[in-house]
């Protein structure tokens, strides 16, 4: 059997985990609200966007870092950071400080942890439904 590339497992994972934060976040009708500027639209209609970049992978999967997003605040206006950072000082005090303190963390990823994430937020998953 041929071994999966890391590419790929990263990219079932970030599939897996959009899926969680958005439904984790929707009301019994599949409604969320997006973090930045309040719209509210259907998981489907709405992007997993993260305060701190997805490029950092101590925070790429961290369920503080990721909220529902609608496209237009994380594709077009770079994530309307302001206003992101202000819904999570509501949520959690220095919640944006201590994500951007563990983001200068350097975090390596196996394989083998990648899958057990996968199968973790799809047994989340799992629950939700």
């Amino acid at each position: 059997m041929k071994k999966k590339s890391r590419k790929s497992i990263v990219k079932r994972l970030d599939i897996v985990f959009s899926l969680y934060i958005r439904l984790k976040n929707s009301d019994e009708n599949g409604f969320c609200k997006c973090i930045s500027c309040q719209k509210i639209q259907h998981y489907k209609e709405v992007d997993a966007g993260h305060f701190i970049s997805r490029r950092h992978m101590s925070t790429r999967y961290d369920v503080d870092n990721v909220f529902p997003q609608c496209r237009y605040c994380n594709r077009y206006v770079a994530g309307n950071q302001w206003l992101y950072s202000q819904a999570l000082e509501k949520i959690k005090k220095n919640l944006p400080e201590k994500l951007y303190l563990k983001s200068k963390q350097t975090v390596k990823y196996s394989n083998e942890d990648l899958e057990s994430l996968i199968s973790y937020y799809n047994n989340l998953l799992n629950h939700l439904n």
